[in-house]
């Protein structure tokens, strides 16, 4: 058993939220920002001076790595991320990051020797607001290159991705460089559920069997400004209408009828914006998400066809795209069985349960085992400044965590589910 320090968690908890706080007790520390720059460097300087290694790859993803006992073995790889949504909350990827630290301290101070290597990752833009698409560092971190063509991405800010990756980089000079990707024995992630079932049924550790899958689709219904007071209904082509028609049709057909799917719009927005004149032009995302890829096929043909639809009623046209597509991904069973067994050996119920978001593990996993272990947050809310996560639950989560990272730093070898990626 490893004892970590519960109020050392809470307050490096207390002291990460303060960067980028914002006035309503969230986190805005977009990635790549000043703010994540500030929030790396403190995780830098606070490993430096326990005496662990620093190290980043060229996608600026931070390792922080504490030796073993024979270093020819694959680390065992523990954390998450710190960036955050723009009102986002202060528990999304910091209680991962900072949980795996703890995990790291408190192993020293037992001054437990590990068979392997451990090492903490904070990932580079997991959340994805400000430069698309989200999980960049672990995507790269799987593939073992970045895509060229994330090289010319503008931020929503309209900063260039290729100059903030830079400025990120060189804020840690003091941080051994490391080509990307490099081989893992498993990796374990804390996190927060983001969903309200472990709260409900009272359960404090959910263990991740696997994470479904998300497309994301960019629609842009095209018709015909004209004057608002003089145009007819005969002679309007609406793009408004038609889309406000689809959305309205989709939300009463996709979620009721589906317990297992997810539709979201995350974002509407119709040119040339004048109070006195029919749109051209509306825009809009499409978040759908299902465990099943054959039913997130049929959700996205029943999202195209109905915008089509409502499009030639209002003689538009209709252009839909994907901006992204994760296919649904299922974790190490054998993972899966040590968290179980951590949590038992902690004296913490547990469940198993799939993730609805997407998270880091999912593309660490296309290389290596992975889960992960969920903690309840209040009311199920998060992407919001008043997202909470009771101090005991966030000291259970990092418990089982070490728990876990002492069976897995001595285990030869975690089965890896072989799937298509």
């Amino acid at each position: 058993m490893i004892e970590i320090d519960g109020n050392r968690l809470i307050g490096r908890l207390d002291t990460f939220a303060a960067i980028g706080a914002t006035q309503k007790g969230g986190v805005n520390r977009q990635a790549l920002t000043e703010g994540d720059r500030r929030a790396r460097r403190l995780l830098a300087e606070l490993a430096w001076t326990r005496g662990f290694s620093v190290l980043q790859d060229p996608m600026a993803n931070l390792f922080i790595r504490r030796a073993g006992h024979d270093e020819s073995l694959p680390p065992l790889l523990i954390g998450s991320h710190l960036d955050s949504q723009p009102a986002g909350g202060r528990f999304d990827g910091a209680l991962g990051t900072l949980s795996a630290f703890e995990v790291l301290e408190s192993l020293e101070d037992a001054r437990i020797e590990t068979e392997r290597a451990v090492m903490v990752v904070a990932w580079t833009n997991e959340e994805g607001c400000r430069f698309a698409p989200g999980c960049m560092g672990s995507m790269a971190f799987a593939a073992g290159e970045i895509p060229p063509e994330w090289q010319k991405k503008l931020a929503t800010d309209g900063a260039p991705f290729a100059g903030e990756l830079a400025k990120t980089i060189e804020s840690l000079p003091g941080a051994t460089v490391i080509p990307l990707g490099f081989p893992v024995h498993a990796y374990l992630e804390v996190h927060i559920e983001q969903g309200p079932s472990l709260e409900a049924n009272d359960i404090p550790i959910g263990v991740v069997g696997g994470i479904q899958g998300t497309r994301w689709l960019d629609v842009i219904v095209t018709g015909q400004t004209a004057h608002a007071g003089t145009t007819g209904q005969a002679y309007r082509r609406d793009p408004l209408r038609a889309l406000t028609a689809a959305l309205s049709s989709l939300y009463e057909a996709i979620m009721p009828s589906d317990p297992d799917a997810r539709f979201t719009i995350g974002r509407v927005s119709v040119e040339p914006g004048s109070v006195n004149a029919i749109p051209d032009e509306a825009r809009c995302t499409v978040d759908i998400r299902h465990p099943d890829p054959g039913r997130l096929d049929e959700l996205e043909k029943q999202v195209t066809s109905t915008i089509a639809k409502e499009s030639d009623l209002q003689r538009c046209t209709v252009a839909i795209s994907r901006s992204f597509d994760m296919p649904p991904c299922t974790f190490s069973t054998d993972l899966q069985n040590m968290i179980e067994r951590a949590a038992a050996d902690r004296g913490f119920r547990s469940t198993r349960m799939l993730s609805g978001a997407f998270h880091d593990a999912l593309f660490v996993n296309r290389v290596a085992p992975a889960s992960m272990i969920f903690v309840p947050c209040r009311d199920g809310l998060s992407h919001n400044e008043a997202e909470f996560v009771e101090p005991g639950h966030a000291v259970a989560g990092c418990e089982v965590l070490a728990q876990a990272t002492v069976l897995l730093a001595k285990e030869a070898d975690v089965e890896r589910v072989h799937q298509a990626d």
